[in-house]
């Protein structure tokens, strides 16, 4: 039942045109500096059989001859191909603007790039799961896969064998290990949401680059960035406008299992435990965010870098209640290098949302600056992380180590 409802609830979506105008060039040539320098194509595990997918291809201008996983491992999610409506011209407001309808505590992405802040609240994120954007002058899609609670920021530059391309991107409508699959309008390749991989058509092995960004209550980032914008709703009446502030999702945070996964659940958390995801040097490991907010802050060390996770409290669930705002406080995070200049600090949890370190006494904040102190004005490295569930976080990273509290 809980399943019927999740596909209802994502197929009661009106498909927008098939093409933007933003689709119009399939690649651009911007000067060498502003494109970002990628690899190209990896071609260990590329698949090129040429047999054709076990699914209809109408509709599709995608290379389906190329791809880097089985068929088998792609389910559809109910709407079909742009049934859930990409941001494609986005709109903004002012924070006392989005005031009249976010609460306190709606999550909301937030994205800062060369000075501009942007929140991108999850009760818009959720019913259209991508935005195509710019950000300070950076091509950006922020993405949200409610399934796996995947908070993702790309950079939309890509380059391939010396090709330079722009990207935007659409919903395929299908899913691997129930994360999105996004396509990209102009090669039509699908991309694992989850990897930032292309794992069919022109640019299969491709990556995207990864952008640093945060999931904060809207309330903080109001206080944080008080002269910013946020991404406004579809106006009413648009065939883009949905029940923003609903949850189509109801109780899902909740389930024993998650919806349409059908690889194997890693026991060591429960399956739709929020984690903090993060890589470092071929390393990863997984945060519980209920170790981060027990301890307040979190001091580790992957690879060669060491870390801090900070935790506050104040952020409601977007998959929890009929309401967003009505939902449970599952907090923020923020993940951190904590290297600074010549020293490495260490934190402890001081207040809600207030981190203090040891080696100085300075105080700082859930965006790792110091607020207080004798380093106040510095900025800590944000490290690119991930708020995931486990189940998602541990099928993507099959060698993830799990942080565990030892001691106090």
């Amino acid at each position: 039942m809980v399943a019927a409802r999740f596909a209802l609830a994502a197929c009661a979506v009106t498909p927008p045109p098939a093409a933007p105008p933003s689709a119009s060039s399939d690649t651009l040539a911007p000067s060498p500096a502003a494109v970002v320098e990628n690899a190209d194509l990896i071609t260990d595990g590329l698949i090129t059989d040429g047999g054709p997918p076990p699914f209809s291809a109408n509709g599709w201008a995608t290379d389906f001859s190329r791809r880097r996983m089985e068929w088998a491992e792609i389910f559809s999610g109910g709407p079909p191909k742009d049934g859930i409506p990409a941001v494609d011209d986005p709109q903004y407001e002012s924070i006392d603007a989005a005031a009249q309808w976010l609460q306190d505590r709606d999550p909301v992405i937030v994205f800062e790039h060369n000075g501009e802040a942007r929140a991108y609240p999850q009760a818009i994120l959720i019913w259209h799961e991508i935005v195509n954007d710019e950000v300070g002058g950076l091509p950006v899609s922020v993405t949200f896969c409610p399934l796996c609670n995947a908070s993702i920021a790309f950079d939309r530059r890509l380059v391939v064998d010396g090709e330079e391309f722009l990207l935007d991107f659409g919903t395929t409508g299908r899913l691997r290990n129930s994360d999105l699959i996004m396509y990209d309008r102009q090669t039509e390749s699908w991309w694992q949401q989850f990897t930032g991989e292309a794992i069919v058509g022109k640019l299969a092995g491709a990556r995207l680059t990864f952008l640093a960004s945060q999931v904060l209550s809207f309330q903080d980032f109001r206080q944080l960035f008080p002269k910013a914008t946020v991404l406004a709703r579809p106006t009413q009446g648009d065939s883009m406008a949905r029940a923003y502030g609903r949850n189509p999702y109801t109780g899902y945070d909740s389930s024993a299992t998650p919806f349409l996964f059908q690889g194997e659940l890693d026991g060591r958390l429960p399956a739709l435990a929020r984690v903090a995801g993060l890589i470092l040097d071929g390393e990863a490991r997984a945060y519980p965010f209920t170790v981060a907010a027990e301890m307040g802050v979190i001091n580790d060390q992957l690879g060669e870098t060491p870390t801090a996770i900070f935790h506050k409290p104040g952020t409601a669930s977007a998959l929890d209640q009929a309401t967003i705002a009505d939902s449970r406080d599952v907090g923020s995070i923020g993940v951190f290098d904590r290297r600074l200049d010549d020293q490495t600090l260490s934190f402890v949890g001081v207040g809600e949302g207030i981190f203090q370190d040891e080696q100085t006494g300075s105080t700082w904040d859930i965006l790792g600056r110091a607020t207080d102190g004798p380093l106040a004005g510095s900025q800590l490295t944000q490290l690119i992380a991930f708020d995931h569930f486990w189940f998602a976080w541990a099928a993507f990273n099959a060698g993830t180590t799990v942080y565990e509290r030892i001691g106090d």
